[in-house]
């Protein structure tokens, strides 16, 4: 580890970053509210402690040196992370606790947060941070407490309990679907089928559960989220296989129609996930059961 001498404050830091974004002195100055002088000295001995130069003047112009551009990138994280842990203590204070829960974007949106309503009433002091992962990667690395994921019913160094499977249904507008009812199912590629990057093969499974063969499984328009697809579906860009829960409410207003009446029970399903060391930990164990109540519910 560096010595204290060997470290830069916080104010050299800040005034290097404001030098390099306005490529002036005189601008950084005002903004931190300190004299040019002051800032002057600071970046000065910033660079005798790095014995790099990080700006120079070409022309009359200030800007930075390789050396500057390399620092400004590492110092630009440095201050943001300190910057939202600041924010974080004085949101969250020391007498509360937070818990971190990750998921998938459309399932956090469309499920999860609907069933969230009561919560801080009963646990005033955890406090809920909600954050959208695709997949649901190493719970340990992510540093997340909670991970909601489709899929497998294993996730290593994870307790993984199960919610519910899902099935697929094809929708679309109801613009967008011809006058006379379709007669084959295959006649969906028509009208084009929107894929989605979560489940690559779910339209070849749907048409084979169904017996038929399709060219067009894996053509049309890819979108890498759920709620993208149902918003290209509800605009008529196409049919959308999706999971039925996730597109109730667009059903049951008109916005999105089956298009045709078969779905296709997924072989994987949802679960909620935390690492096998936290499963005395009061926190999560209170939002596992919370999780429980609402499905029973």
């Amino acid at each position: 580890m560096l010595s204290k001498r060997h470290l830069p404050s916080m104010t050299a830091l800040q005034c290097f970053e404001a030098v390099a974004r306005h490529l002036s002195f005189t601008r950084a100055s005002e903004e931190l509210n300190l004299t040019q002088s002051a800032v002057s000295k600071q970046v000065a001995q910033l660079e005798e402690m790095l014995q790099h130069l990080l700006f120079r003047r070409v022309r009359r112009r200030l800007q930075l040196t390789p050396a500057g551009d390399l620092y400004l990138v590492e110092v630009r994280k440095i201050l943001t992370q300190v910057e939202m842990s600041t924010h974080y203590l004085l949101s969250y204070g020391g007498e509360t606790e937070v818990l971190r829960v990750a998921t998938p974007p459309t399932f956090g949106a469309r499920w999860l947060i609907p069933r969230l309503n009561g919560w801080r009433h009963r646990h005033p002091n955890i406090h809920l941070d909600l954050r959208q992962e695709l997949e649901p990667g190493d719970l340990l690395q992510s540093r997340c407490d909670i991970a909601f994921f489709f899929g497998a019913s294993t996730l290593p160094g994870a307790e993984c309990v199960a919610l519910f499977g899902e099935e697929m249904v094809p929708v679309c507008s109801p613009a967008i679907l011809p006058a006379q009812p379709l007669s084959d199912p295959t006649q969906l590629a028509d009208l084009v089928l929107l894929q989605n990057a979560t489940r690559q093969e779910a339209w070849h499974e749907w048409f084979l559960s169904l017996g038929q063969h399709s060219e067009h499984s894996y053509h049309g328009p890819r979108f890498d989220t759920f709620y993208m697809c149902i918003r290209a579906a509800q605009a008529g860009c196409g049919v959308a296989l999706l999971p039925r829960f996730l597109v109730e409410e667009e059903l049951s207003e008109g916005k999105l129609v089956i298009a045709w009446e078969h779905g296709l029970q997924s072989r994987s399903g949802y679960y909620l996930a935390y690492p096998e060391h936290a499963a005395a930990v009061p926190k999560v164990r209170a939002f596992v059961e919370w999780i429980g109540e609402r499905l029973e519910g």
